[in-house]
């Protein structure tokens, strides 16, 4: 039985109800292989009166329908009453981040931009026209690693006359470089943060030395700025610190936050109090389109999940601290392995290319998946991204990692 306040403050909700059931429950367990045990679980704590707290980890926006999934979670805190519930409500990327103000960065901004999307990034660049990209300048990401489809990445860079990049690695990305400006990490300079999960905004005091001639990536901006022709003046350091602590969110100035070290938002301790949403109605939209699992290609069996690092944020990490070959896993009673021979070479192949492996079984895992930590460099004979192609999520345009199928094959 849905409580009426749920369908009061919805909007058609008889679309989502007509979607789901029309399937047996018996059926959606069997397509998203979760036992009765499981579901009686997961049904008893939402079916409770105490409040539930819905955490959605940051995987799911890789895949091509991660948005979608994301909508149907939602929509389970809502039918359950968890939404604009204290101890309740459904969390994804929520960011302290957002609570400073960065207004200020596009003050006074007089050119048009052209913005072009991260997954897709070396296809735009190689049809970029009107005019043509002669420059890229890279700050502090790996893109070259980081970006689908990385070789043809390699491709749009080696076509740009001029790459300059501001890094700490010589990553993939530096090694293409025409110039590489040295920038200093997080713990050799000061800074405002925001972090996941939590609305506290932190202040970075800086605590080593920066090596060299390191200099933070403002600093750069700043002294690049004051040498064009017409130079442009850029506020000081202290002044960004200050504008981003300026905000209609946070009852704390640049003093304040330097002396307790963190700052909790005002934003309201509840969201959707009184179930009242961004919607020009007020009301709560239930999902209803429900793409199914597309079959893996007969050739590639596998789904590749390159998961994150323990030691690692993404690819910032040492070449001695990268592993060769890299490290896959799958699970022990994986149907791969009964064609691999494991004394001899192993390659994970996709329709991109191939990279040579160590496989290794990993107890729990799903039978027809392959784990890769992420981030090892192509330089080193890592970079899980020459193997995955270029697509789009299907909401916020991200980069659909996960839906790359792969195989495993003697070499």
């Amino acid at each position: 039985m849905i409580a009426e306040e749920v369908t009061s403050h919805s909007r058609h909700p008889e679309k989502f109800f007509e979607r789901i059931l029309k399937h047996t429950l018996e059926k959606l367990l069997r397509v998203c292989e979760v036992s009765n045990n499981d579901f009686q679980h997961i049904y008893e704590a939402y079916a409770a009166e105490r409040p539930v707290a819905t955490l959605i980890s940051a995987g799911l926006q890789r895949y091509r329908y991660g948005g979608e999934n994301v909508r149907f979670i939602n929509a389970l805190a809502m039918l359950s009453g968890n939404i604009g519930r204290a101890g309740g409500g459904s969390y994804f990327q929520l960011h302290s981040y957002r609570n400073l103000n960065l207004k200020w960065k596009r003050e006074g901004e007089k050119l048009p931009r052209r913005s072009f999307q991260f997954p897709l990034i070396g296809r735009e660049i190689l049809s970029a026209e009107n005019p043509p990209i002669e420059m890229i300048w890279v700050n502090g990401a790996n893109v070259v690693n980081q970006a689908p489809d990385s070789q043809q990445l390699i491709k749009a860079f080696d076509k740009v006359d001029f790459k300059v990049v501001v890094d700490a690695f010589m990553n993939d990305t530096a090694q293409r470089a025409d110039l590489v400006l040295p920038s200093t990490l997080i713990l050799e300079q000061e800074d405002i943060i925001g972090s996941y999960l939590h609305e506290l905004v932190q202040y970075v005091c800086p605590v080593l030395q920066a090596p060299g001639e390191a200099r933070n990536d403002y600093w750069i901006l700043a002294e690049i700025a004051g040498r064009l022709d017409p130079s442009v003046d850029l506020p000081s350091a202290e002044d960004c610190l200050r504008a981003a602590m300026d905000s209609p969110y946070l009852n704390a100035s640049l003093e304040d936050i330097r002396k307790c070290n963190c700052v909790r938002s005002n934003r309201p301790g509840i969201a959707y109090a009184g179930l009242q949403f961004a919607h020009q109605d007020g009301r709560y939209r239930f999902p209803y389109l429900l793409h199914a699992e597309p079959e893996p290609p007969a050739e590639y069996p596998l789904r590749l999940l390159t998961l994150v690092r323990r030691k690692a944020i993404h690819s910032q990490m040492l070449p001695e601290d990268q592993k060769q070959p890299p490290v896959v896993w799958v699970a022990p009673d994986s149907l791969c392995l009964e064609k691999l021979n494991l004394e001899k070479p192993v390659e994970l192949v996709s329709p991109l290319g191939r990279l040579k492996v160590s496989v290794k079984t990993l107890p729990d895992l799903h039978p027809d998946v392959v784990i890769y930590r992420r981030g090892d460099w192509i330089s080193r004979g890592g970079g899980a991204n020459q193997l995955i192609e270029a697509r789009l999520t299907d909401i916020g345009s991200g980069a659909a990692y996960y839906d790359q199928y792969v195989r495993l094959e003697n070499a």
